[in-house]
């Protein structure tokens, strides 16, 4: 548990979040090298450190266990210079995050990226959908105050290296709160 000394954070936490398949660790690892914040892929962490609750056989994946992964990172996020990289953003502390990234990318693109990475049946399709029906979006609108949710296009290596660029300005523009 991460302990509260009065501090603010020095350095800004960015959540990129999105759809599988939208880019978040490719522009999250990007940005990390431009910035020199630290990269947290909590898809990784989780199978790392086992924080999970075990496999879904017909998603194929780890069923994230939310508690275990903040008690992880709370004091890394307390810290602050983090960029977290993760398709989830509704179970994080609002208080962690001064900028909230959301990746969309077009549903061609997407599908093409997802059939290559071996998604297929039910998890391809809840993919697809979610992107469709900008769950990710809507769930960042509603978990965080507006002005820190930032939409993103990143179909191509040029929306990514534009992305970064953004994303990098904003890092250097960012003060922390007194």
């Amino acid at each position: 548990m991460a302990k509260d000394s009065g501090k603010r954070r020095q350095r800004p936490n960015i959540l990129v979040t999105g759809t599988p398949g939208t880019g978040k660790t490719t522009t999250s690892t990007a940005l990390a090298e431009a910035t020199q914040l630290r990269h947290l892929n909590i898809g990784d962490l989780v199978k790392e450190k086992n924080l999970h609750d075990g496999w879904d056989d017909e998603l194929q994946c780890h069923i994230i266990n939310e508690d275990l992964v903040c008690d992880e990172i709370e004091d890394v996020m307390e810290e602050g210079g983090n960029i977290v990289d993760y398709h989830g953003c509704d179970f994080f502390p609002e208080r962690w995050f001064d900028l909230v990234v959301v990746l969309q990318t077009d549903n061609t693109v997407l599908y093409d990226r997802l059939t290559k990475r071996g998604y297929e049946g039910s998890k391809l399709s809840n993919n697809i959908e979610c992107e469709i029906f900008q769950v990710l979006l809507e769930e960042a609108k509603e978990s965080y105050p507006e002005n820190i949710v930032m939409s993103l296009k990143s179909d191509n290596v040029d929306d990514i290296s534009r992305n970064v660029s953004t994303l990098t300005d904003w890092f250097r523009n960012w003060h922390p709160i007194s």
